[in-house]
């Protein structure tokens, strides 16, 4: 019960959560991809190039999903608005791990290689991330959408037709049948 309570209250945190996991997997799976594979020197790019294609992702799953109701601002300026957040995100998601191998010298030959791998993944991955999610969500709430209610809602509307629970229609002012 208390659950419910807290996602109904949170629900816009709670799609955006679900969003950012979405994107996480997507990361993970193209920066490990890209440094595996292509980019086997260049860790920061492959994370770079792996947070900008999830960035645009993101955009389209917070736009339409997420923040559905929320706008405020006409589409291009919302989405640059977007593009600039996330690439304060993208600096956020890639500066522990450059501080990691850079700073910190946690990369071969200093390091072993398993122990530079747990830090580009601790580093670059876990903390970088979780750093630009809640910058994210505070920056896409108050600049990128920033009115609440902005767009209309859509609800179901009962009884329409076979595939009526299957739609989504705007409410309207005609009654039933009429």
């Amino acid at each position: 019960m208390w659950l419910t309570r807290l996602l109904r209250r949170h629900h816009e945190a709670a799609k955006f959560l679900v969003v950012g996991g979405t994107c996480f997997v997507a990361t993970t799976t193209v920066n490990y991809a890209l440094k595996l594979t292509v980019l086997p020197g260049k860790p920061v790019t492959a994370l770079g190039i792996a947070t900008v294609l999830s960035t645009v992702l993101s955009y389209v799953l917070n736009r339409e999903w997420s923040f559905r109701t929320r706008g405020g601002r006409e589409r291009h300026h919302e989405a640059a608005l977007f593009f600039v957040v996330s690439a304060v995100g993208i600096v956020l998601t890639v500066l522990p791990l450059y501080a990691s191998r850079y700073v910190f010298l946690l990369r071969e030959p200093e390091v072993s290689r398993t122990v530079q791998e747990v830090a580009d993944f601790v580093g670059g991955i876990v903390i970088g991330t979780a750093l630009a999610m809640v910058f994210r969500l505070w920056a896409f709430k108050r600049f990128v959408f920033p009115r609440a209610e902005a767009r209309p809602r859509r609800t179901r509307v009962a009884g329409a037709g076979p595939r009526s629970a299957d739609l989504w229609h705007r409410p309207t002012d005609r009654k039933p049948g009429g």
